[in-house]
């Protein structure tokens, strides 16, 4: 297996089980900012030992500051969104597969922007993805 795809497995891992964390805070009826705060402290510290580990100075240009900005402030929006439809009572099979609808987003916004091309298999995926998502939330 390549490289890619196995820190894209660790990342499936990881994401789902700090999801999951997400439907445990709700059940418990956490107030969501205040979860949101102890999670956005943590990732952040592992982001700076990370960066401080390859010695490698910060740069970012103004762009990318602007739109890592956007994406902190969309992300923050849905995990409150996702927490409190949580501590509303909502159910993990069904909260969990209409929020991750968003990959349909992320691929579409690569097809598009990228020109990555959409092959008969990558449409397949797509269709079969949306449609067991539609079943799941029955």
């Amino acid at each position: 297996m390549n490289t890619p795809m196995t820190l894209a497995i660790v990342g499936f891992f990881g994401f789902g089980v700090s999801n999951f964390f997400w439907k445990v805070a709700g059940s418990k009826q956490i107030y969501g900012p205040s979860y949101m705060i102890v999670e956005s402290v943590a990732f952040s510290l592992v982001a700076v030992l990370i960066h401080f580990s390859q010695r490698h100075p910060f740069e970012l240009s103004y762009r990318m500051t602007a739109l890592g900005t956007l994406g902190g402030i969309l992300a923050g929006i849905s995990v409150y969104c996702v927490l409190l439809a949580f501590r509303l009572g909502g159910e993990g099979s069904l909260i969990f597969p209409i929020a991750r609808l968003g990959v349909l987003v992320s691929v579409l916004l690569a097809l598009f922007v990228y020109r990555e091309p959409l092959t008969t298999t990558k449409f397949l995926g797509l269709a079969l993805g949306m449609s067991s998502i539609f079943v799941l939330s029955r």
